[in-house]
């Protein structure tokens, strides 16, 4: 497989995944299939649009390859027939949630480097498109969003794995099977800060009183 077709297949396993958890949270909240498929939409589009618009590199792939937005309409079906619903497992929202940022922060370190951009700016970005549709899902759903919830650590996860396809990409060694052993490891690393409730530190080391 080759590294473009890698990355394509990444972008769109992870589209579908964030999409879902964008469908879910839409069930949650009671929304109709309309508010369902604008909130697969955010989740599942919303980081790559960020992107591509700070890049500045012509239309969004989002909006100039509908092949984008089949996996938002699989994700708002396959939720609307049950056949994905929060019941089944434990936490499923935050599960696919979980594999949308893997993906995406892989995905958008190499598409970053590959326009030219320094390793710094790469991993930023890369941690960009992994939080920006979450973000925006969370916001429009009137929830705080996950980069914000000090319990499970999110955005530390994909600062890492954007620094190691970096590095990789650095190095001359990034190919199909370091993006899934990256992808797969930021998965394993988010999964148990969500079991283990692990947390990052609070803005202010000791919180006095609120006046």
């Amino acid at each position: 497989m080759s590294v473009e077709t890698m990355v394509l297949a990444l972008e769109l396993v992870g589209t579908f995944a964030f999409a879902v958890s964008g469908a879910l949270l839409a069930v949650k909240k009671g929304f109709d299939i309309v508010g369902s498929l604008l909130l697969a939409s955010l989740a599942g589009l919303g980081g790559g649009v960020i992107r591509d618009v700070m890049l500045a590199q012509g239309v969004p792939t989002a909006f100039g390859a509908p092949l984008y937005l089949i996996p938002v309409a699989l994700a708002v079906l396959v939720v609307f027939v049950r056949l994905i619903r929060e019941d089944r497992l434990r936490r499923t929202l935050l599960a696919f949630d979980a594999v949308g940022l893997s993906l995406f922060c892989v995905m958008g370190s190499f598409i970053a480097y590959e326009a030219g951009l320094n390793p710094v700016a790469c991993v930023l970005l890369g941690v960009t498109t992994a939080v920006g549709g979450g973000a925006l899902r969370d916001v429009v759903a009137n929830e705080v969003p996950q980069i914000f919830n000090p319990d499970g650590v999110y955005a530390a996860p994909a600062f890492l794995g954007a620094a190691a396809t970096t590095t990789a990409l650095e190095l001359g060694i990034f190919n199909a099977f370091a993006a899934v052993g990256i992808a797969a490891g930021i998965f394993v690393i988010r999964f148990l800060a969500l079991k283990f409730r692990w947390r990052v530190p609070l803005a202010v080391l000791r919180p006095g009183p609120v006046r």
